[in-house]
């Protein structure tokens, strides 16, 4: 079949060369925006007297018809075309003859595509999104639940001080809040119209890019058509933010996976959200968390290809920038999918509190509130910090902790101690203590959630 841009060559290509560089078969998915992006269009050609107001109403009919019935299933894409903007065209210009041959007026498949893809990304944003915002009402909700459950804070993932569970989830629902943020800031760089770019030089025409652009929702037209063509720095900084989001849930999956592990045992998750072993009955797998966990990879991926692609190409439009499409898309649709798992598997699980607290007790992370005790009773902290570091030696060695050491072996330690150190190091009171703005007390918690919950209502 010759091609639509048959002229300059006859418009056959091999098959093989044909299907190596056709791209329907990824950017059909964009049908819909690039029908509105089509109407839109059309209506600014008849506002310039471009072509008759007869015109616009016909071709409009037509895109609109067309749109209707590929969601219906009445028509199916073609995927012997090359691309979606040919399919809509010559559907076009099948139902309603030579007319829909102008439509292709002032514009080019470079701003057509770039339109479309920037109209696409726009919707997925707002959606991922709208299910970060899912997620974190589960992790707010099960915050307020155990914001005063005690468990071991860790570092280099050894037990470190006390803190509540509540305060441990806040730390992902403030990840999860920039991640909300970086997908605002991306809709803004989302929200340039290229249309009217045309190739790369503009047009002869008299058209009316502004109009077009607030037809389709865009606050602001690019201002050079040869970046309008070349540009896909949107779609790097949307891969970017879907990155940086995976590793987010990648961190959060990882930690699910250690507590629901029998070496942990701090929380399981609901069957829902699990698998079984084909061999061993006894097993039940974090499988969501993992796959979740490994498809950061693909993102990752993604967002490498996108960089690779665009690093050594000259301005303006090349055949090239026809491989964003596969890996952004597919950084959308591993965001969509991980989200749509993700919340449900946080809000089912449950928390194993008296295990979470066992665990604290066993790990002297209260042994920064004993040095603090000896502080506040005027020894330097550098000089408190030497004396726990013994005592904690010495219990290990004879299998004590500290809560358990009689007065008269603390004051062989310093004669600071005294009876009212025990109501000091109890779990407790450690996470009950920590009042700085931000901290782990169960008061610092509820201002967490309520300042996520205010921000959550501005976005």
């Amino acid at each position: 079949m010759a091609k639509m841009w048959a002229g300059r060559t006859d418009g056959v290509t091999d098959k093989l060369a044909d299907d190596f560089n056709s791209s329907i078969k990824f950017d059909s998915r964009m049908y819909k925006q690039d029908i509105l992006g089509s109407v839109a269009h059309a209506t600014m050609l008849g506002e310039k007297n471009i072509i008759t107001k007869a015109e616009v109403d016909a071709i409009i009919d037509g895109l609109t018809g067309i749109l209707a019935d590929l969601e219906s299933g009445k028509l199916e894409i073609d995927f012997s075309c090359e691309d979606i903007h040919m399919f809509v065209e010559q559907v076009l210009t099948a139902r309603i003859g030579d007319l829909g041959k102008k439509l292709h007026t002032a514009r080019s498949r470079n701003d057509q595509v770039a339109l479309d893809t920037r109209m696409y990304l726009r919707d997925r944003a707002f959606s991922i999104q709208a299910k970060i915002k899912e997620l974190l009402f589960a992790i707010l909700s099960k915050a307020e639940e155990h914001k005063s459950s005690i468990m071991p804070g860790y570092t280099h993932l050894q037990r470190a001080q006390p803190i509540t569970f509540g305060h441990h989830l806040m730390a992902y629902a403030m990840m999860f809040l920039r991640d909300l943020d970086r997908f605002s800031d991306v809709l803004k760089r989302i929200d340039v119209c290229p249309i009217g770019s045309c190739a790369l030089a503009g047009t002869t025409y008299q058209t009316d890019r502004v109009f077009e652009a607030q037809k389709l929702g865009f606050s602001q037209i690019a201002l050079n058509s040869i970046d309008g063509v070349s540009d896909r720095d949107f779609c790097v900084e949307f891969a970017s933010a879907c990155s940086i989001l995976m590793m987010h849930l990648s961190r959060f999956s990882e930690e699910i996976i250690l507590w629901s592990s029998w070496e942990f045992k701090f929380v399981e998750l609901s069957d829902a959200y699990t698998t079984g072993s084909s061999i061993m009955p006894q097993k039940k797998n974090s499988d969501m968390a993992e796959l979740v966990r490994g498809k950061t990879g693909r993102v990752y991926g993604n967002l490498i290809a996108l960089l690779t692609m665009l690093k050594g190409l000259p301005l303006a439009y090349n055949k090239d920038m026809q491989e964003d499409k596969e890996a952004v898309f597919d950084c959308a649709d591993t965001v969509d999918m991980c989200l749509d798992v993700f919340a449900p598997m946080v809000a089912t699980m449950k928390v194993l509190t008296e295990n979470m607290l066992t665990a604290s007790q066993k790990g002297f992370i209260n042994a920064t509130d004993l040095a603090d005790y000896l502080v506040k009773k005027g020894l330097p902290f550098r000089s408190a910090y030497k004396i726990c570091g013994q005592i904690v030696g010495d219990c290990i060695k004879n299998g004590k902790v500290l809560e358990t050491l009689s007065i008269e072996e603390y004051k062989k330690y310093s004669d600071l101690f005294d009876m009212d150190l025990y109501g000091e190091i109890s779990l407790e009171t450690c996470v009950k203590k920590r009042v700085s703005e931000g901290g782990t007390s169960p008061d610092s918690v509820a201002k967490q959630i309520e300042l996520v919950k205010e921000k959550l209502l501005n976005v």
